[in-house]
């Protein structure tokens, strides 16, 4: 029987990582990181789970990731923030720790063998959606996985009771600054590099939106296309389109 990717999400955690490590006060507010094995400076990854920014996720799902990519010699900082649900956690809480814990890489830098110069961000999902949003603070690169890209467009298409409207607090009519602030399509150009990975068959956040944005995005972004895949073949090192994810994270380092 053929392995639905969804699974992720109930699998067996990985191994335990190298150091979990604390970039703020709150008790969400930390990473795990994992380094390959060898004496080099390894690139590293900076990974934000997705789950529509709510509580109930964690960042356990995408240890499987972090797993591959310490296997093709890439260290990973795997993200854990505040979600809705969490004291803090509607935005810009989420926002605020992933900005957090991407500036905690000079930290990181400092303490472990790590190359500075070569750093990029990944997210999935509504992980996609703060990579993005981070990025242009950050200046770093970005791949974007399955990610929502355009948070006005999102809400506007699902309602009031949908993910977005309730991390941020309401629809675009009613509080427009927050859309404009948060959403990545909004804040274009990023400045950086972005490669979004999306499956063309995805049923939880609509590959449109990535074709839109890259459009909007111009040349500083480009779109890989995962043929008939779904929300989650994107981080599932055990899918068939799991080597165009590891390709898209090895051009932008």
């Amino acid at each position: 029987m053929a392995r639905n990717s969804r699974d992720i999400i109930t699998d067996q955690p990985p191994p335990a990582a190298d150091a979990r490590l604390a970039y703020g006060p709150a008790p969400k507010q930390f990473g795990d990181l994992r380094l390959p094995s060898g004496d080099r400076l390894w690139p590293l990854a900076v990974v934000v789970h997705g789950g529509a920014w709510e509580a109930t996720y964690n960042l356990i799902h995408t240890g499987h990731l972090c797993v591959a990519l310490g296997d093709a010699g890439i260290a990973t900082w795997n993200v854990e923030y505040r979600s809705r649900g969490d004291v803090g956690g509607p935005w810009p809480g989420a926002g605020d720790d992933v900005a957090a814990a991407i500036e905690f890489v000079d930290e990181l830098v400092d303490r472990y063998p790590l190359d500075r110069e070569r750093v990029v961000l990944v997210g999935h999902s509504a992980g996609g959606h703060l990579v993005l949003w981070g990025a242009k603070r950050a200046g770093l690169p970005v791949v974007a996985l399955a990610a929502v890209s355009d948070l006005r467009e999102s809400a506007e298409r699902v309602g009031p009771e949908g993910a977005v409207a309730r991390i941020l607090g309401g629809m675009p009519s009613e509080i427009p600054q927050h859309y404009a602030e948060a959403s990545p399509r909004e804040l274009l150009p990023l400045g950086v590099r972005q490669i979004l990975v999306h499956g063309d068959a995805d049923d939880g956040v609509p590959y449109a939106q990535s074709v839109s944005y890259v459009e909007a995005a111009g040349g500083e972004a480009e779109l890989v296309t995962l043929d008939g895949a779904g929300h989650f073949e994107p981080i599932d090192p055990q899918a068939r389109e799991w080597p165009q994810t590891l390709g898209a994270i090895r051009a932008l380092l």
